[in-house]
Order: C-alpha cells, then sequence, then structure tokens
C-alpha cells in the first residue's frame, strides 16, 4: 500500500513539474483513454439520430473507445446545443451541431454564439426537405400550387415542424422568391405535421422525408424537393431551383465539440469522423433515410457556419422571424 501511495505522489510531482504544453501533448497523445459522450439534440429513432449513431459507430472503431450517444432533446434542438456548448472542451463530450444554431442563436432559443462557443469537426449529411400534398389535392405539379397562392394570397395552408425551424423558414423564404403568400400552421413536430396534411386538415406539407413512405404508398404528392440535386429515391421529382426558384435548404448535420479544444485532440476526432463519414456503413444509413452527404473537414466545416451566420442575419429580418416568435 506504501509502495503504491509512493509511486502515485511521485507520478504526480513529475506531472506537476511538466509545463502546461508539454501535460497538454501528452494527453493528447494517449486520447482518447476512456469512452467518449456524444450529445445528440434529437429523439432516438428518428433520422438525425439514426445517422449519428452509424457515424459513432465507425469512429469508436477508428479511435480504439465506445462513443455513446446521450439523446438530449427539446427546444428544436438548441438544449442538445447549449450543454454541448457548456461541456468541458477535454475530446471526451463531442456532439451533434444542428445548423439551425446560426439562427436560434439570434432569435434568442441558443444562449451561445456559434461562432466563437464550438470546436468544429466534420459537417456530415444533409435532409431532403420537400412540399408535399393528399393525393386527391387539385395541385398537380407546384406550377399549379403557386398559381392558386398568387390568385388567392393567405388562403393555402401548409404544416410545418414548428415557427423558426427549417421547414417554417424554408417555405417562406420560397413564398418570398415566388411572390405568393401562404398561411403557415406549426405542429409540434414532424410527425404531427405529417397527419394534419394525412388527415386533411392542411392543405400542404413542408417537411423532411416523414412524407417519403407517403409518396411511395400513394397517399401524397411530392411537388418540389429543397436540394442542390434531385434526390435518386424521387428522380422525377423536381428541386425548387430546376423549377425557377432559388431556395437550397438541405439543413446540414454537423459535428462537434465545446471550444476550446486541443488541436491534437481535434485532429484525431476529425480523422476518426472523415473515415466515418466515407464508410459503407454511414452511407447506407444515409441513403436510407434520403441524407445527401455533405462532408466537410472542420476548419471548412467552421467557415461555412460562419456563412451561414450571415445569411441567417438577413433572413430573420427579411421574413420578420423576431415578429412571429412573440
Amino acid at each position: 500500500m506504501k509502495a503504491s501511495r509512493r509511486r502515485l505522489l511521485l507520478g504526480s510531482l513529475a506531472a506537476a513539474a511538466l509545463p502546461l504544453p508539454a501535460l497538454r501533448s501528452a494527453h493528447a497523445a494517449s486520447f482518447p483513454e476512456r469512452p467518449i459522450t456524444f450529445i445528440c439534440p434529437w429523439p432516438a429513432g428518428g433520422t438525425a439520430d439514426q445517422s449519428m449513431r452509424a457515424l459513432c459507430q465507425v469512429a469508436s472503431t477508428v479511435l480504439g473507445q465506445a462513443i455513446a450517444v446521450e439523446n438530449r432533446v427539446g427546444a428544436s434542438g438548441m438544449i442538445g446545443a447549449k450543454v454541448l456548448a457548456s461541456a468541458r472542451p477535454d475530446g471526451y463530450t463531442i456532439g451533434q451541431i444542428p445548423i439551425s444554431v446560426t439562427r436560434f442563436s439570434q432569435l434568442g432559443m441558443l444562449q451561445a454564439d456559434p461562432r466563437k462557443d464550438y470546436s468544429y469537426i466534420a459537417r456530415s449529411s444533409g435532409q431532403t426537405f420537400g412540399i408535399a400534398v393528399p393525393s386527391n389535392s387539385p395541385y398537380k405539379t407546384l406550377a399549379g400550387f403557386v398559381a392558386y397562392a398568387k390568385a388567392n394570397p393567405g388562403k393555402l395552408t401548409y404544416a410545418h415542424a414548428g415557427i423558426g425551424g427549417a421547414t417554417h423558414v424554408g417555405m417562406e423564404e420560397f413564398a418570398s422568391v415566388a411572390g405568393v403568400q401562404f398561411n403557415h400552421v406549426p405542429f409540434k413536430g414532424g410527425a404531427e405535421a405529417l397527419q394534419g396534411v394525412l388527415g386533411g386538415h392542411v392543405d400542404a406539407l413542408a417537411d423532411s422525408s416523414s412524407w417519403a413512405p407517403h409518396v411511395e404508398s400513394g397517399k401524397l404528392r411530392l411537388l418540389a424537393t429543397w436540394g442542390e440535386q434531385r434526390t435518386p429515391r424521387f428522380k422525377d421529382t423536381p428541386t425548387l431551383r430546376e423549377l425557377g426558384y432559388n431556395v437550397v435548404v438541405d439543413a446540414p448535420n454537423g459535428i462537434g465539440a465545446p471550444k476550446g479544444l486541443d488541436p491534437a485532440i481535434a485532429a484525431k476526432l476529425r480523422d476518426a469522423f472523415r473515415q466515418a463519414v466515407a464508410s459503407p456503413e454511414f452511407k447506407a444509413v444515409a441513403e436510407r433515410i434520403d441524407a445527401p452527404i455533405l462532408y466537410l473537414d472542420g476548419p471548412d466545416y467552421e467557415k461555412y457556419v460562419h456563412q451561414v451566420y450571415a445569411r441567417e442575419t438577413v433572413l430573420i429580418d427579411k421574413l420578420k422571424l423576431r415578429e412571429m416568435m412573440r
């Protein structure tokens, strides 16, 4: 017992004698020495959760340590985003950063600044958003949908997953570009919004691919998707941009850590998630949930976040989102 205590004391004294950079270097060289916690700000089983778990499984193999996914949900993903920003920057707490942090931080829903409160590891994949209507709807094409909206301002209703979210803002941006006015109907989430349309209570659905199985079964008709390119599973459906509306919404998922992460640890995490995004396992999950792969390495991902933040500043004022949030 005494010998053990002596060794512990000598080890502590030796560590104390090392300069701080040397301590950090030693810590980074041995990282990771224990399991890593991954904060997912969305419910278990959802598309974002599925993609993050697939990435973590591959990255854990690369790193040689388990990565435990912890779902911290609520406030449109901002509860998990705040937990991540507030964690110790030691590499043992990482997580998904929704790109909506650039909007909600400016709207007061996130007490963190995405330009300075995170270390960015990788951008991974986006989502496939679209506008869908019931199969018995009179609107066979987006052109017919827009024509009716122009002739009847504010009469067409659409369901979305919450004020200020990607589906609401994307649809309002489209309406602005198209020169029309819709009547938006917020729901507590995409699942409820989908039921509102399937039940005939709302004219159209603006959502990520919750509509996909219902389009395939013939219950819904997909008028347009919102990505840079057509989604492979629905290759006959045009994008908004193809139809003449310069609107692209793909809400990329990203992976980050609290600000102040040791660069050497960040490099290890970046390499692990680079390999994870490129893996067949992740690509299979991404294809199944219609998630386009949009990889960016950490530094480029950080630049992208700054660019989106600036765009959101303009969009918030243009769409009067602050007034809508009151």
